[in-house]
């Protein structure tokens, strides 16, 4: 019933939309989504339950746990945000409504992803998801670069998910099932091999993604517009984790060695993408290589199969969704005012630009796990679950969370420190969107951020 409730939800979401005064009236379209996404949150928040697969509804066609309900509920608020913060490119562009119906496609299409109890729909509606992500990032991107970093994205994604293909083909040949739900109850009774194991794993690292597979989503990231790096970076990337916990029945059958070497290089990938992403000069780069940071802490803590690192895996998906979704609304805002998306030409923000300081220090805050945020709770559970695997990873996790708040720090510094350039655009229209995006959004990242 879940996924029908959302299904109509963003039906009638659009059909209200094409009611309300077009794309003329920006206020229209902040009251129409702020309705949309109030009622649909409360309507996920209400169907929680247990850190398990136990409901399931049209004849066992669906399932969903805590864990669906989560992401559906990030799913939802990512996209209503995602829409606010496109509204320019829609209200001045021909293709409004194309941009629009793509995101209300791909939002259903990973509603069902995230509620279906079959192997093969699983794997249909996570490759379904490139298709309008594709047209996002070619049509509306800002450079011609962006048919390259679809091309990147495409390569990866696919040939990384064959192999998943094959084995949920070999599982069903030799089982005479798919679904998840009685693999997840019958584990004992399934046969593993390493190469299967790796086959069944490798889409997931580069859906995620884990450094060493990660080039295709800086690419993606730079080319595609506010909204697609927005759903891209907030819902598209948890693919990769709720995939491994999907498939984490398997992942009891291994381990020793084989996991502590997996970890070791999920953890360690993610110190050299925080290295990275202190060099960097490009402000959507830089979200985007911390986004292989967190991202790499969130595979090892599925990796380390137990039930507290399992917790803390899905909260730090909900709170990199909501924290990086809110960097990637900043930067449209940043470019927008400077010009550039360069770090040493956005500066001089202090004193100037009051709105823009407040949701930056706000946002590099979060993405840095300042205490009692949900980053920070969540990073503390990994790392004491990680530490409690393997004290080795000590002085990995220790690394990780000082580069965290180094790079947030130096983005914050970078682009405030300095005299207000007068070559620079007028203030007055940016920060005036920011007070109105502050007011319908700041209150989703106080609350749950």
């Amino acid at each position: 019933m879940l996924a029908v409730l959302f299904l109509i939800g963003f039906m009638v979401m659009v059909i209200l939309m094409k009611c309300f005064l077009g794309f003329s009236s920006r206020l229209g379209w902040m009251v129409v989504i702020w309705g949309f996404m109030v009622s649909t949150v409360g309507v996920s928040l209400s169907v929680y339950n247990g850190m398990s697969l136990v409901n399931c509804d049209f004849g066992e066609m669906l399932c969903y746990d805590e864990v669906s309900c989560s992401l559906v509920w990030l799913l939802v608020v990512v996209v209503s945000l995602a829409l606010i913060g496109s509204l320019d490119d829609m209200m001045c562009g021909n293709m409004g409504w194309g941009f629009l119906h793509l995101v209300t496609g791909l939002a259903v299409v990973l509603v069902l992803c995230f509620t279906v109890d079959s192997m093969v729909a699983f794997y249909i509606f996570f490759e379904c998801s490139l298709i309008p992500t594709l047209f996002i990032v070619c049509y509306w991107g800002y450079q011609p670069e962006r048919l390259q970093a679809g091309k990147y994205m495409m390569l990866y994604m696919i040939s990384a998910s064959l192999p998943l293909l094959i084995y949920i083909m070999k599982l069903f040949a030799f089982y005479g099932t798919d679904s998840f739900l009685l693999f997840y109850c019958s584990n004992s009774n399934v046969q593993l091999s390493f190469l299967e194991f790796f086959m069944m794993s490798v889409a997931f690292f580069v859906k995620s993604p884990v450094y060493g597979v990660h080039l295709w989503l800086p690419k993606a990231h730079a080319e595609a517009p506010v909204g697609g790096s927005m759903v891209l970076a907030g819902v598209l990337l948890k693919l990769g984790g709720y995939g491994l916990i999907r498939f984490s029945w398997y992942l009891s059958i291994f381990g020793g060695a084989v996991f502590s070497c997996l970890i070791c290089l999920c953890v360690l990938g993610g110190v050299f993408g925080s290295v990275v992403c202190c060099v960097q000069v490009d402000v959507k780069s830089l979200i985007a290589y911390s986004s292989i940071g967190h991202m790499s802490l969130v595979v090892s803590g599925v990796m380390c199969v137990s039930h507290l690192s399992l917790k803390g895996s899905v909260f730090l998906m909900l709170a990199h969704g909501l924290s990086s979704c809110g960097m990637f609304f900043l930067a449209k805002d940043l470019s927008k005012l400077y010009g550039s998306r360069m770090l040493f030409v956005i500066r001089g923000g202090i004193g100037s630009i009051f709105g823009v300081n407040f949701w930056l220090a706000a946002m590099c805050g979060f993405n840095a796990g300042v205490p009692l945020s949900l980053n920070f709770c969540s990073e503390v559970i990994l790392y004491i679950s990680l530490m409690s695997y393997s004290l080795v990873f000590g002085v990995l996790v220790g690394i990780l969370g000082i580069l965290s708040c180094t790079y947030s720090w130096l983005f914050y510094c970078g682009t405030q420190v300095g005299s207000y350039p007068i070559w620079a655009y007028s203030s007055s229209f940016v920060v005036s969107s920011i007070y109105v995006n502050s007011v319908v959004c700041l209150p989703i990242y106080f609350f749950f951020g």
